[in-house]
């Protein structure tokens, strides 16, 4: 059975770092493409960030671009959002999913996506 557990998310101020992580167990981690979306009320779920199987590609949403870091231990089955200078507009949960996709692809769009983990709350206030 594939699990994915987020963990990290909580109340910070504005301009405050975060680091989200995502546990993977019951599949082959490293050979999954990776991704953090999320989803504020209200609103539709929106693509944050996501990394391929051997980490060495990368693709950001422009709202966090700079701001925001994905990264991966394959050996701890863990992927990570390092978040810094959080704005308010960062405020909603905070999901991981995992992908079945060609080494270097970097897929971007949720419906791709065949693993999901029951997200996280991060809220920033000002």
């Amino acid at each position: 059975q594939v699990q994915l557990v987020e963990s990290g998310g909580r109340l910070v101020q504005a301009g405050g770092s975060l680091r989200l992580s995502c546990a993977a167990s019951g599949l082959t981690f490293s050979t999954y493409a990776v991704g953090w979306f999320r989803q504020a009320p209200g609103k539709e779920r929106e693509f944050v960030a996501a990394m391929s199987w051997t980490g060495g590609n990368t693709y950001y949403a422009d709202s966090v671009k700079g701001r925001f870091t994905i990264s991966r231990d394959n050996a701890k089955n863990t992927v990570y959002l390092q978040m810094n200078s959080l704005k308010p507009e960062d405020t909603a949960v905070y999901y991981c999913a995992a992908d079945r996709t060609p080494p270097i692809t970097v897929p971007t769009r949720a419906n791709v996506y065949d693993y999901w983990g029951q997200g996280t709350q991060v809220t920033v206030s000002s």
